[in-house]
């Protein structure tokens, strides 16, 4: 290793290295991510390390089913990140009201009802993983007509977002898993996705205004 004038170590080669690794493991997490083989790893898309819940559920296992939208918007990424994280460009695609917290383990509760906040809502759920502009994930809770088999699962179903540079626009894949085998949580899952592509598509219509 090189040593600076004063003899001691020179890491700013290292530090470079580490950077540009870290650039590349968030690239290949995001084709990952991309691809629904992301199944075979349940314990990951349901939030994998110290602050995320355990996939597996001694009830009902999550079946090989997700959910996976994506969408090139036309914003960068720290900018597409904001979309999922702050309240007032929630709003704008998303939700009628929003409670986020932007740390791990803080409120990611969205209110389609705001005077009723116990229904249509993801009340009580937090986020698992947060890194601006890069990776966001949260727990998620289903509508109303769902809520008695859905919202009490443990763990609840699960959404990771990842957010990729393409030029200037961000290229925004979602993952939600978590989804149990039964006739009725397919139903939840059909909705569910429907609800997500509805809501991209929002989402691009407001990123160009």
């Amino acid at each position: 290793m090189k040593r600076r004038g004063d003899g001691s170590p020179d890491v700013r080669p290292l530090g470079k290295t580490l950077a540009t690794w870290g650039i590349d493991m968030m690239r290949t997490a995001a084709a990952i991510f991309s691809s629904l083989t992301v199944v075979a790893f349940p314990d990951l898309a349901a939030g994998g390390g110290e602050h995320m819940q355990d996939a597996r559920s001694p009830v009902a296992p999550a079946v090989d089913k997700v959910i996976h939208i994506s969408a090139l918007v036309a914003v960068p990424p720290a900018k597409a990140f904001a979309y999922f994280t702050n309240p007032t460009l929630l709003k704008q695609w998303l939700t009628a009201a929003a409670d986020v917290e932007e740390h791990v383990s803080g409120k990611y509760e969205l209110f389609w009802q705001p005077d009723d906040r116990e229904n249509n809502s993801t009340i009580g759920c937090r986020v698992t993983t947060f890194a601006p502009g890069q990776l966001l994930a949260f727990q998620w809770r289903s509508p109303k007509q769902f809520k008695s088999f859905a919202n009490t699962a443990d763990p609840l179903t699960h959404v990771v977002v990842t957010f990729v540079p393409e030029g200037s626009e961000t290229r925004v894949h979602l993952i939600h898993t978590g989804w149990r085998s039964s006739a009725e949580w397919e139903e939840a899952r059909a909705w569910q996705e429907k609800a997500w592509t509805g809501a991209f598509e929002e989402l691009k219509r407001v990123a160009k205004e």
